[in-house]
């Protein structure tokens, strides 16, 4: 059986480099010759994770086709979110709980997507399913996966299956989940150590919609006013990545992990799409969006609609 590599979307999260992991130890035990790669480094939050239950960092790929013929898929689907020869090598496995747009195989694949908050959340499942153990430190991260794509649990993704694994893996991983959480969540917000550009490129994703070539981006804090501080220069830098890479419209999104607010800023246009898909109005190209904490829920699926509309 030849090789494959196992890896999580560009600009990777926290679920995007544990998932890999996760996956790789899995298929790993299942008989498989796999390696969990990055398609680029760590952010903070993953570094501090990475760090905390002393696991290496993955090694950082931008092609694959050079290496392997086959690989799997976690966390995302969209080619364009994935590794920049994605369609020179055969996709022989997916697990995601993403939208599935763009995406196809000129062959059969084990494909898995569930609509929950976190893609760890279904690999929590799938190792009882295979009945394998998942180790303590493994635990650990994968129980870090969900605290960061669900902000503790209250991010309107969360589903009873995120609940119950955060719970089944904190207890395998001895750790209270609660005040770990909060403290790996503020890791992950010390905005001053990035630059306008680092910060509109850490989360950022791109989307096709209705032909728009769309960047959505997000900034985690503990306060908004650190990035409300730094608007002019983050507009900036979103104006100068667009013109760079051909983004017809590029929003960024800052979430207060802690009290589930967020502030969005829009650069390009169609504008009115933006307005209509959130129902509000934007003032110097920007708006408030209580309670929207959910990259995937809250922004996507209304500016897909308002742009169909």
């Amino acid at each position: 059986m030849s090789k494959e590599l196992v890896f999580g979307h560009k600009n990777p999260d926290t679920d995007a480099i544990v998932a890999a992991k996760a996956y790789a130890y899995l298929q790993s035990k299942l008989g498989y010759d796999v390696e969990a790669v990055a398609l680029g480094e760590p952010n903070m939050e993953t570094n501090f994770v990475l760090n905390h239950f002393n696991e290496p960092t993955p090694r950082v790929v931008k092609t694959v086709a050079n290496e392997v013929d086959a690989v799997m898929l976690v966390d995302h689907n969209e080619p364009q979110q994935s590794a920049d020869d994605i369609a020179d090598v055969t996709v022989t496995h997916v697990v995601d709980h993403h939208r599935i747009a763009g995406f196809n195989t000129a062959a059969p694949l084990y494909y898995t997507a569930q609509p929950v908050g976190c893609t760890s959340t279904i690999l929590t499942n799938m190792f009882a399913a295979n009945e394998v153990e998942i180790p303590a430190q493994l635990a650990g991260l994968m129980l870090s996966a969900i605290i960061s794509d669900t902000l503790l649990l209250q991010s309107p993704t969360t589903t009873d299956k995120d609940r119950e694994a955060v719970k089944a893996l904190a207890e395998i991983a001895d750790v209270d989940y609660q005040s770990y959480g909060i403290e790996m969540l503020k890791a992950g917000t010390n905005l001053a150590a990035k630059s306008d550009a680092e910060l509109v490129a850490a989360d950022a994703k791109s989307f096709t919609m209705a032909g728009k070539n769309v960047r959505i981006d997000q900034i985690n804090t503990v306060d908004l006013n650190d990035v409300i501080s730094r608007e002019a220069g983050i507009k900036q830098a979103m104006a100068d990545e667009s013109a760079k890479e051909g983004y017809d419209l590029f929003l960024v999104l800052a979430t207060n992990v802690l009290d589930s607010n967020s502030e969005l800023f829009v650069v390009g246009e169609p504008k009115a799409v933006v307005e209509k898909a959130f129902n509000t109005t934007l003032k110097d190209d920007r708006a408030s969006l209580p309670g929207v904490v959910s990259r995937k829920k809250q922004v996507v699926p209304p500016l897909q609609t308002a742009f169909e509309g």
